[in-house]
């Protein structure tokens, strides 16, 4: 199975992540590098993080952490490898400037810091109409 970049095949990003529906909050895998990736997700209507047609802060640092998990898992399938199940370690910092609707399409950019021993420490930027609206900085862990 071969698939180049930037892709929006659904199941093929999906398979590159442990989340299954209804939990997945990322569809699409636009760039990747060692220590870099570009990741996109539309809101739907169903999406349980969606209150009043607003997408929560929740759902957004779960799509932030999705993305890393995204590269991970990229990272992997490209070695020919089954991707580990990775956690969120911490959250060093979290702020969302706006919350998304329904229907909205975010893009968010992971920069990789630092990788030691199965922890990552990775910036995030999320943003919607190529106007910032979320940032973190997290460590994730593998198992």
């Amino acid at each position: 199975m071969e698939n180049q970049l930037p892709t929006s095949d659904t199941d093929f990003v999906g398979s590159l992540i442990p989340q299954r529906f209804p939990f997945v909050m990322v569809h699409e895998l636009t760039e990747f590098s060692e220590n870099h990736l570009v990741s996109g997700f539309e809101i739907k209507d169903d999406n349980i993080f969606i209150q009043d047609g607003t997408f929560q802060a929740s759902g957004l640092i779960e799509h932030q952490a999705q993305s890393v998990a995204l590269h991970t898992g990229y990272k992997y399938y490209l070695l020919g490898k089954e991707a580990p199940t990775g956690y969120i370690g911490a959250i060093k910092s979290f702020e969302a400037e706006t919350l998304p609707k329904t229907g909205d399409r975010l893009v968010s950019e992971v920069t990789i810091l630092h990788e030691v021993m199965g922890v990552t420490l990775v910036d995030i930027v999320t943003k919607l109409n190529g106007g910032i609206i979320a940032k973190s900085q997290m460590k994730t862990a593998v198992k």
